[in-house]
């Protein structure tokens, strides 16, 4: 199921989800449709969380969107994550890999510009495992609740999308937070780290976040963003605090040979005190074709 949906609380959703109705978004745009979910059980364990910027599609070769979709479909098939934060993906794209993914996943997500326009947030979840409760979408800038705005430098407008959710499991809630920071202009990150700190902070305090993201800039002390979101204690570093981790590499490689021990710049972060026991980078490929110019980031996540 593919979902584009903008402000809403999903207590009224779920209420008539059995009836099957067509409900209108809180944006003018594409009305989701809700449908009974998958009666699969859910099992307990670890949550396992994906970070992605997707690389948005194109028909210009080479690594054309056409030939990076089955690796694609063949790498989240195999890795199966239940919550997968993800970045640039474009309407048509994400569609594609709704489809990829099958029926027990669905999504939460609005284009940066409003509706379907422009690059998404996207959140994709197993229902087997997570039920979706309230959800949102800020902008990265002085006017955060305006859709497509952009006041600070930069190359476009940059968004924030979370959603609270209820691990099905444990039975715990929590907050996921996806983002992707400006790439050009390392004043707007830092504006922007400060922005998402701020809105969190509204947060019911009792419940754990879990933050995915392309922050385009390395998860390093003394540079900017890891400071004000890491350093400083607001955030773990999930392949910091992981019990056990894979090789590391730089998680951008545009499409070149991996460089091992490179700067991570796609983060998993999470409350601090949750327990990680594994964090892990996808170097996975086929036939020379890797499925984005980045690598995905993985961790498994207890909740408590």
């Amino acid at each position: 199921m593919f979902t584009i949906i903008g402000r809403r609380r999903l207590a009224a959703l779920v209420a008539v989800a059995v009836a099957g109705v067509t409900l209108t978004s809180g944006v003018s745009q594409a009305a989701p449709t809700i449908t009974a979910e998958p009666t699969a059980t859910a099992s307990a364990g670890p949550l396992h969380v994906m970070s992605y910027n997707l690389r948005y599609a194109s028909d210009t070769p080479p690594n054309t969107w056409a030939d990076r979709r089955p690796v694609m479909r063949e790498q989240l098939r195999q890795a199966r994550p239940q919550l997968i934060g993800t970045q640039e993906g474009l309407y048509s794209q994400l569609q594609d890999i709704a489809s990829d993914l099958g029926p027990a996943y669905d999504s939460i997500g609005l284009g940066r510009e409003g509706g379907s326009k422009g690059e998404f947030m996207m959140i994709f979840f197993d229902q087997r495992r997570l039920q979706p409760l309230e959800y949102d979408h800020f902008w990265l800038s002085d006017t955060p609740d305006v859709i497509g705005s952009k006041t600070w430098a930069g190359c476009c407008p940059r968004m924030v999308t979370w959603v609270r959710f209820k691990d099905k499991a444990t039975s715990k809630e929590f907050y996921a937070v996806n983002t992707h920071l400006e790439a050009y202009d390392a004043t707007t990150r830092s504006k922007s780290a400060d922005l998402i700190l701020q809105r969190i902070a509204g947060f019911d305090a009792a419940l754990p976040i879990i933050m995915t993201a392309d922050y385009n800039e390395a998860a390093k002390p003394g540079l900017t963003v890891y400071d004000k979101l890491v350093t400083s204690g607001k955030f773990a570093d999930s392949w910091v605090t992981a019990e056990r981790r894979s090789a590391l590499y730089a998680t951008f490689h545009g499409y070149k040979p991996l460089t091992p021990n490179g700067d991570r710049i796609d983060w998993i972060l999470t409350t601090p005190g949750l327990r990680v026991s594994k964090a892990s980078i996808n170097t996975f490929s086929k036939n020379g074709q890797f499925p984005s110019d980045h690598l995905p980031v993985e961790s498994w996540i207890h909740l408590g």
